[in-house]
């Protein structure tokens, strides 16, 4: 069993290989590849997407977590080698469900929807992608179709990302959230919104960039194993656990968007450079699901990054960096600015109280597409529709429309945007553990420490990688399943003080 073993391991490490050489195609298209080379790109992904998932699937692994079940019921459910063949099932068993051939058309499809969108997002052409949507939503539905019996076509896409959940069970849960966070947002919006224009001055992209660094080397960002780079949409990739990288995009004009952008993605990179080193090249080597992985970004960029707290540190520092900017704004009217409450047009730009309705919106269109319900031609007026009626804003067109995220158009529709919610709920959630379990944090993060706050979250969170559900994670970093009480309770202490609720 122990030959077995070591062979399934070398097996898996192979299989991560070619994943971890398309994640580097992946970044570089995404970062400094000239278009020229998107067409060949998309070829190349593609090989390396099939020939992965031709090896992961094969009779051969198959046969070996056959072989290794006595082995696996032999070893404590926590121990890693048990952890590792049950993952490593869970995924082959879904996996094998999928033909090679899908999994290398879908890479294709994905590079060449991706490099049009890039081109159309600032052209403000919808018409040059529709026919790229058309594809994804065939496509997506026929990947959800390789899984027969669902309750809806989008619980197998759903289930990728987020393991356990369905379409109904995030459906009522967004309900729940929804009630309990309209309330707050109608006390907060029938106010006037806070001044925002300190963030609005010139902000050379240098300086910019060198300042979020600081605070993301101070968070635990190890820059020996990542780097930040600049890009049409900000994510977050991975070669290895040794090489996690960050990306962001810069608005000269905007302090916010590389500064919370970068905070955002560095919560990504540091959960993955938190997993544990022996788990490297193996499924294990992940985070857990969608859903926690965003509660890191959403916990470092928000919980922590938009404290008055962190910025009692920092703020000094911003103002030295940015003399005639910042000089004569106080701390609190920045404080005010960067929590500021409106409702909005942007997911990304949106704030802490209003940006669970963004999402929401994107689950009712998916549902809506992968149903049937919705075509994507009518999309863009859909999209329109629903801002006016949900946030009382309308779009003057589809750039800052249904064009504004990357997912739909380098991905599958359906599975992506519920975990963005899951994260806020799931970051409070962890967050409101960590202060019961040590409560010096918040005065460690007035002085610009973060060690005790991201070492809990590495031992509680990071470091199982994806030896545990999410389910299983939550339940054993809060002592409860996942809960919105603590997330409505943030939002109504943090926003309530602000607004004098």
């Amino acid at each position: 069993m122990e030959a077995k073993l070591t062979e399934l391991k070398a097996r898996l490490q192979e299989v991560n290989d070619l994943d971890m050489a398309g994640a580097v195609l992946g970044w570089d298209q995404a970062t400094y590849m000239p278009p020229g080379g998107a067409e060949a790109r998309g070829r190349q992904m593609a090989t390396l997407g099939r020939l992965s998932h031709e090896k992961f699937t094969s009779d051969e692994v198959g046969q070996l977590l056959e072989d290794l079940k006595g082995y696996e019921a032999g070893r404590p459910y926590d121990a890693n080698d048990a952890g590792l063949i049950r993952v490593t099932r869970r995924e082959y068993e879904r996996r094998v469900k999928v033909p090679a051939a899908w999994v290398g058309r879908f890479a294709e499809h994905s590079a060449a929807s991706y490099q049009a969108w890039t081109v159309a997002r600032p052209a403000n052409d919808f018409a040059a992608v529709r026919p790229n949507l058309e594809k994804t939503l065939d496509l997506s539905r026929e990947l959800a179709n390789y899984f027969p019996g669902y309750q809806h076509i989008a619980d197998p896409l759903i289930d990728f990302s987020d393991y356990g959940m369905k379409a109904e069970s995030v459906r009522a849960l967004f309900a729940e959230l929804r009630a309990a966070l309209r309330p707050i947002m109608q006390a907060i919006t029938a106010h006037p919104p806070a001044d925002d224009s300190c963030l609005m001055q010139v902000y050379p992209e240098a300086a910019q960039l060198a300042f979020g660094a600081e605070i993301i080397k101070a968070y635990g960002y190890d820059f020996n194993r990542g780097r930040q780079d600049k890009t049409h949409h900000p994510f977050m990739t991975k070669f290895s656990l040794g090489d996690v990288r960050i990306t962001t995009r810069v608005k000269e004009h905007d302090l916010a968007e590389a500064l919370f952008s970068t905070l955002h993605e560095a919560g990504h990179a540091m959960y993955e450079q938190g997993i544990d080193r022996a788990y490297e090249g193996t499924p294990l080597a992940n985070g857990t699901s969608a859903g926690v992985h965003e509660s890191q970004s959403r916990l470092w960029e928000n919980v922590v990054g938009r404290s008055r707290a962190l910025w009692q540190h920092f703020y000094p520092k911003l103002q030295a960096a940015f003399p005639q900017q910042l000089s004569g704004v106080p701390l609190e009217t920045f404080y005010r600015a960067i929590n500021k409450v409106q409702k909005s047009l942007i997911r990304t730009d949106a704030d802490e109280v209003t940006y669970n309705l963004h999402v929401m919106l994107r689950l009712d269109f998916e549902l809506d597409m992968l149903d049937g319900k919705l075509a994507v031609r009518d999309l863009p007026e859909a999209w329109h529709e629903r801002y006016d009626s949900d946030l009382g804003v309308t779009a003057p067109n589809d750039s800052d429309g249904v064009l504004q995220d990357v997912h739909w158009f380098a991905g599958t529709i359906g599975g992506a945007f519920q975990g963005y919610t899951l994260g806020n709920i799931l970051g409070a959630q962890f967050y409101a553990a960590a202060l019961k379990a040590r409560p010096e944090i918040p005065d460690e993060v007035a002085q610009g420490q973060f060690g005790t706050l991201h070492g809990w979250l590495t031992e509680k969170v990071y470091q199982p990688g994806s030896k545990y559900t999410a389910a299983e994670v939550v339940e054993r970093a809060t002592g409860g399943p996942l809960a919105i009480g603590p997330y409505i309770s943030y939002l109504r202490n943090k926003y309530g003080e602000l607004y004098e609720l």
